[in-house]
């Protein structure tokens, strides 16, 4: 009997998977996808986070500067696109500049309904909500950077412009919207007028520690030589092109950053 017990057991212990075998590598892969999905679900914390906001003003600045240079519309700046609309619609005849306007204006606002509904539908602050949200608004960008690319037109209202036009105005709204999900009202990265106006009525203009001072120095500083840059492209042979994959390469480092971004709660 006691043969019999020690050959069963001796053939239990051979039949056994060598370090838990498929179990332990379920049991791994289950840990791994919870731990992912907590990463994902999470809520980023918003400490530090008007950092990547104040990114977005190169980027406006950048595709701004070289798009009203290049096709005669901003993308991302409504109120000199609707300036534009008004002298349109009081002579339509003298240019085509105002309908360019108008493509540019309702993009932005269609971007509007779809990103805050988006954000507010999933989950406002999650990870995977903004990194979701800002790779949308990269593929806008790197959509009209392979037209522009492909086939550049600069004038006129061929598709080649329109289609790019809207794609990048569309994407500018995300950033604005991302403004008020993370609380940082003043951030939206596409107007400067009300961002003057409070920083040079702050009666603590002055003050060594204003934290909301400083983000109002920044956003033109960095809005300006966003604008430089287009600037250079728009007066060099890569043009709208250059400026567009540029632009895309700064919006995968805010993708990135998002990903890597600790979560809500950590460190504060």
């Amino acid at each position: 009997m006691n043969n019999i017990n020690s050959r069963q057991i001796r053939s239990s212990d051979e039949e056994a998977p060598l370090l838990g075998g498929s179990a332990g590598r379920r049991s791994d892969s289950s840990r791994l996808g919870s731990r992912l999905s907590t990463h994902l679900n999470a809520n980023v914390s918003k400490n530090w986070a008007d950092l990547v906001l104040l990114g977005c003003y190169v980027i406006t600045g950048l595709l701004d500067s070289s798009a009203v240079s290049i096709w005669g519309s901003f993308v991302s700046m409504q109120t000199g696109n609707t300036v534009y609309l008004g002298l349109g619609l009081i002579a339509p005849n003298e240019s085509v500049r105002w309908i360019k306007a108008l493509t540019s204006i309702a993009f932005f606002c269609l971007g509007s309904f779809f990103f805050a509904r988006f954000h507010r539908y999933f989950g406002s602050a999650k990870r995977w909500v903004l990194v979701a949200s800002y790779g949308l608004q990269l593929a806008c960008i790197v959509l009209a950077a392979i037209i522009v690319t492909v086939d550049a037109k600069t004038e006129g209202l061929h598709w080649q412009v329109l289609v790019p036009l809207g794609a990048v105005a569309f994407q500018s709204s995300g950033q604005a919207v991302t403004s008020r999900v993370l609380k940082y009202n003043g951030l939206t990265s596409v107007v400067l007028t009300s961002n003057y106006c409070d920083l040079f009525s702050d009666p603590k203009i002055w003050s060594l520690s204003n934290i909301e001072r400083n983000r109002r120095v920044a956003a033109p500083v960095l809005l300006l030589v966003g604008a430089m840059g287009g600037g250079l492209f728009a007066h060099s042979n890569i043009g709208m092109e250059g400026a567009l994959w540029t632009a895309a390469g700064l919006k995968a480092v805010a993708v990135a950053a998002w990903i890597l971004w600790k979560p809500e709660g950590q460190g504060e």
